[in-house]
């Protein structure tokens, strides 16, 4: 019965102090992985000149708003306009889930 007893004292002590030890890795790990978890949002592309929105229109291409995930036609005020879109076909901008504006 003692040396149950013993037994049991024994590894409720190793088992603390290496929760003990363990903690400050731990915590340490968690502030390493948050930190690097959160990946830099990339910058969106430039506006474009005046020459490629004529060469989009001269191809048919459509202007996709990505954020908003509407495109709008060469005929729209917003072609080529917002802050973060690009140029592609009507149907590759149907197949990225955007859909058209409403005019």
């Amino acid at each position: 019965m003692k040396k149950n007893l013993i037994k049991i004292v024994a590894l409720g002590t190793i088992f603390s102090a290496t929760l003990a030890f363990a903690q400050p890795v731990i915590q340490q790990t968690n502030a390493t992985t948050s930190k690097t978890a959160k990946a830099p949002k990339a910058a969106p592309a430039p506006p474009p000149t005046a020459s490629d929105i004529a060469s989009a229109k001269s191809k048919g291409l459509v202007w996709v708003n990505l954020n908003t995930k509407v495109y709008h036609a060469s005929k729209d005020k917003e072609y080529g306009t917002t802050k973060n879109g690009k140029f592609m076909t009507e149907a590759d901008a149907k197949a990225a889930g955007a859909r058209a504006a409403k005019n």
